[in-house]
């Protein structure tokens, strides 16, 4: 039993550890852009802009993945890459 628990541990931290954000990007926004955007933030009430811009381009990435899904890529790659 107890080696079962330390099986699901390392499991965790693994997993964790996957998905730990170590990638910084950034972008530039003109004025009109970061005027839509804050106009949109305030409008929604969204507090973390950077979530929600990176769900925003991970949102789009994955439609197109799954646009392209028969041809172009493997449905294991694809599984891998939800998040």
């Amino acid at each position: 039993m107890a080696n079962k628990k330390k099986k699901k541990a390392h499991l965790d931290v693994s997993r964790e550890a996957a998905l730990k954000r170590k990638h910084p990007n950034s972008f530039l926004l003109n004025d009109k852009e970061m005027e839509a955007v804050s106009m949109y933030c305030k409008k929604y009430k969204i507090g973390n802009k950077s979530k929600f811009m990176r769900e925003a381009v991970l949102r789009v990435v994955m439609e197109q993945f799954m646009e392209d899904y028969p041809t172009l890529f493997e449905k294991q790659d694809l599984d891998r890459l939800i998040v």
